[in-house]
């Protein structure tokens, strides 16, 4: 089974002699490196970068010291930005060259929460989507800038290269890799690389924070546990977030994979066989597969099977505690979000991470109140989204936590 035949589309957006470009091979090596830059020594490092891009554009100027803190705001949740990535300019490193891009309506990091007034109408969706990319951005390319990707990338790596500067990031990952005949990455493969990884989860990453919110504000109760998981969490640690304090946020964790379940954003997951072979069902019966067909499978549907999920079109998060663990009831494959196999998605520790970094800090500072209908699925879009409005109401306001 093969995945290059049936994602070679990909292949103008991620470049030349990347992934799906190239043989099996060498697109294993660079799995590898992916691998390698998803490695829990380097998410411990990731996750500092995520909470600090959520703080700064989440509060922005926002703070205590402005008056505003327990003001009132109505905003809706609406899913719009597909060219951020074009137009962000951030700073780069103090020892590097700072890069200035001219492109329309040109918007700093550091001062685009600030077009949100004392009150008025924003749209959730919209921001969260933003700090999806903003988070994976300052992990891929630590406080570099960003825009135009091929450009910045290569303009990034040269800077690096004559400085002799090194940061904890993946593009730092990417630049030290080397292939096993010693032959190290070229710019342009560096450049297709990241590329890769932000496409990968730039969308899917977005809806998920979005569906987790929308449910959590649905279901008060798993919001009220997910409040007071924070409270314990904050007991024990105070006010910080790091790789190690997010994996104790276990009621958070079964709300995003809950959301995830119900609202995989990939619906259709492809392979080509390369040789014959026969599937026998869970009833018995049995399909041949002829060498070079397309092989499909949806996890929109695997995961609201109802002999491994009871109750498969209710949100229970509950469903993955201890003693239930129902995806786990017909082995490895039973909840396939992430794809599984050999094929798996590399960035499963790093969605979940970036969402509950942004999320940690959500709860930890606004209260919510969903007032819009319940939203559905854009079936229209080729990686499954939200369709319309998710109006809600919010109050800053600071978790309190009784010692």
């Amino acid at each position: 089974m093969s995945q290059q035949e049936v994602y070679r589309f990909n292949v103008p957006t991620f470049g030349p002699g990347v992934v799906f470009d190239v043989d099996y091979q060498v697109r294993q090596e660079q799995f590898r490196f992916f691998t390698e830059a998803l490695r829990a020594n380097k998410l411990r490092s990731y996750v500092d970068q995520m909470v600090a891009e959520a703080e700064i554009n989440i509060s922005g100027d926002f703070d205590d010291s402005s008056g505003l803190l327990g003001h009132q705001y109505s905003f809706e949740c609406k899913y719009a930005f597909r060219v951020c990535v074009l137009c962000l300019v951030q700073s780069c490193h103090p020892a590097q060259p700072t890069i200035v891009v001219t492109c329309p309506a040109k918007l700093y990091v550091s001062e685009y929460f600030s077009k949100w007034g004392e009150s008025g109408t924003v749209d959730l969706k919209y921001e969260l989507e933003h700090l999806i990319i903003l988070t994976a951005s300052r992990c891929l390319l630590g406080r570099e800038a960003r825009t135009r990707l091929a450009e910045i990338f290569a303009t990034i790596i040269k800077s690096r290269k004559a400085s002799g500067q090194s940061e904890e990031d993946m593009l730092q990952c990417f630049i030290d890799s080397k292939y096993k005949n010693g032959r190290q990455t070229t710019e342009s493969e560096v450049t297709g690389l990241l590329i890769a990884a932000l496409f990968a989860g730039q969308h899917t990453s977005s809806i998920t924070s979005t569906w987790t919110g929308a449910y959590l504000l649905k279901f008060q109760q798993y919001f009220a546990e997910a409040v007071e998981e924070q409270k314990e969490v904050m007991k024990r640690h105070g006010d910080k977030i790091d790789h190690d304090i997010l994996a104790e946020m276990d009621v958070l964790y079964r709300c995003i994979k809950e959301a995830l379940r119900l609202h995989p954003p990939l619906i259709m997951l492809l392979r080509q066989s390369h040789s014959d072979f026969s599937v026998t069902t869970r009833e018995g019966k049995e399909f041949d597969i002829p060498k070079g067909h397309i092989v499909a499978t949806s996890p929109a549907f695997a995961n609201r099977l109802p002999h491994i999920f009871k109750n498969p079109d209710s949100y229970d998060p509950d469903r993955f505690a201890a003693g239930r663990e129902e995806d786990k009831v017909a082995g490895a494959f039973s909840y396939i979000s992430f794809g599984g196999g050999r094929h798996g998605c590399l960035g499963e520790p790093f969605a979940y991470l970036q969402i509950k970094a942004i999320w940690t800090h959500l709860l930890r500072n606004f209260e919510f109140e969903l007032v819009s209908p319940f939203p559905e699925n854009d079936w229209n879009a080729m990686v499954v989204g939200i369709k319309g409005e998710v109006m809600v109401n919010y109050k800053r306001r600071k978790l309190i936590v009784d010692n």
